[in-house]
């Protein structure tokens, strides 16, 4: 941009003003913030012009890339007509109300009214007040216990953060709340030990079961988890891990409530990630991907039975946000929502990119750093190790793959750090030649870590 004040001085200006989120401040004023201006299709452009492959779709959400005329245009319109008004005392406007519709008949069957919030934090905070009014609406107030996942990741708000069982955002403000209990994730390949996938992921999950017999079943109000845990290193559970969570929610009067911010509408070849996984909740919550990152928008779908009690018994429920329902943000969702049904994204990536990615992704197992690769839909991860046959770790976890997503991002490929795993969840609409180019970098990124590596006596 020819009018761009230069680098230097942007960085200069973020560090005298600027707080990141989940950033070390005084790491990144010696280092310099990246700054990016400019976005086409599946590639961002930073301020000196380097053109950089997008693997995590920004945050996860920019589902269908960026400059997508149809979504800005949607947005434009919307914001002409009405900029903005709330959902509260009894109002709504045309967009939100089209948006819950159509949501509701794009949710797996038997789901029937959606919540808005601004973003998946809010959504999962939601979540935790709206499933303890559920049972005490039932008669049932002391079932207020919700069990979540060790390493599981449902946003950064104080209730979200505590839903989650990241140990780094505990040890800041005291967290989780009280009525939150975490058992262990189904993480195979760290985990796993001489169990088989399908053992060790059935075992993972009884430890739902037992959790609810030490507690008690009458003090369990839900258990919530990710179809596959983003940003907890993408793990992808085993086969035979969510029939079992299913049985177990079922049989032990649990709502199960899958969050969906990152596999919800379309990461995994379907609209929602239960769905790849044939189990069924009572709850879903989502963001990221139903505007495609173009506005802030998150949700919570409801089944029809909790609904109903919501409705019929729950009387005033005391919740709700300013933005809920934003008519600017519900339209970026229904043109976005439009797109991925009319282009048919979602199917191409389940009998096309997302199979061809997995071919090209898991052949990088064969690269000396590389331990194990996995893949599902559109999101991947590749854990690191220090020596095969037997498997070694690096001895800090966070290093080496520092290293390689630093690589990575010089190689013109954007792939996240989650301790020594790379991950990537590349926009929906990337296309057979642009997965080339990203195996290719990222295989780029892996040569220049493990020289790295050698340099710097880390092997």
């Amino acid at each position: 941009m020819a009018n761009q004040a230069p680098t230097a001085e942007l960085q200069a200006r973020d560090a005298a003003h600027h707080l990141h989120p989940f950033t070390d401040h005084a790491a990144l004023g010696r280092r310099g913030t990246r700054v990016i201006t400019r976005g086409e299709g599946v590639y961002i452009i930073d301020n000196d012009g380097a053109r950089i492959l997008d693997g995590m779709a920004g945050l996860w959400n920019v589902s269908l890339g960026y400059g997508r005329r149809e979504i800005i245009d949607a947005v434009r319109r919307q914001l002409e007509v009405l900029a903005y008004y709330n959902t509260f005392f009894q109002c709504t406007h045309p967009s939100a109300t089209e948006l819950a519709e159509k949501i509701a008949g794009l949710a797996p069957p038997g789901f029937s009214h959606v919540f808005f919030t601004s973003s998946g934090s809010e959504a999962n905070d939601t979540v935790l007040r709206m499933v303890r009014h559920y049972w005490a609406s039932l008669g049932k107030p002391d079932k207020e216990v919700l069990i979540a996942r060790k390493n599981g990741y449902h946003g950064s708000t104080v209730a979200g953060a505590s839903l989650g069982g990241m140990s780094a955002m505990h040890a800041q403000g005291a967290l989780p709340i009280p009525g939150i209990v975490h058992i262990g994730q189904p993480h195979w390949f760290r985990e796993g030990g001489d169990m088989s996938p399908e053992e060790f992921g059935r075992a993972r999950a009884r430890e739902l079961e037992a959790a609810i017999g030490r507690l008690g079943e009458g003090k369990v109000a839900a258990f919530i988890a990710e179809p596959i845990q983003g940003a907890g290193g993408v793990i992808i559970p085993p086969a035979g891990y969510w029939p079992e969570i299913g049985r177990i929610c079922a049989e032990h009067e649990i709502l199960l409530v899958a969050d969906e911010v990152i596999c919800g509408f379309g990461r995994l070849g379907h609209w929602f990630g239960s769905e790849h996984f044939a189990v069924t909740p009572d709850i879903i919550t989502f963001a990221k991907g139903v505007t495609s990152g173009y506005q802030p928008l998150g949700g919570v779908i409801v089944s029809a039975e909790v609904a109903e009690t919501l409705i019929e018994r729950g009387g005033e429920f005391f919740h709700g946000f300013t933005s809920s329902g934003h008519p600017a943000a519900c339209a970026a969702a229904l043109a976005t929502l439009a797109i991925l049904d009319e282009e048919g994204i979602i199917e191409r990536v389940r009998n096309e990119t997302g199979p061809y990615l997995g071919e090209r992704w898991l052949g990088l197992a064969d690269h000396p750093l590389v331990g194990e690769a996995r893949m599902a839909g559109l999101i991947g991860a590749l854990e690191l190790v220090k020596g095969k046959e037997p498997f070694s770790f690096f001895d800090d976890p966070w290093t080496v793959g520092t290293i390689a997503r630093d690589h990575s991002v010089a190689s013109g490929l954007v792939m996240r750090a989650v301790a020594d795993r790379l991950i990537i969840a590349p926009p929906l609409v990337i296309t057979r030649d642009e997965i080339d180019e990203l195996i290719e970098k990222a295989r780029m990124a892996l040569d220049r870590t493990l020289e790295t590596v050698g340099a710097e006596g880390l092997g």
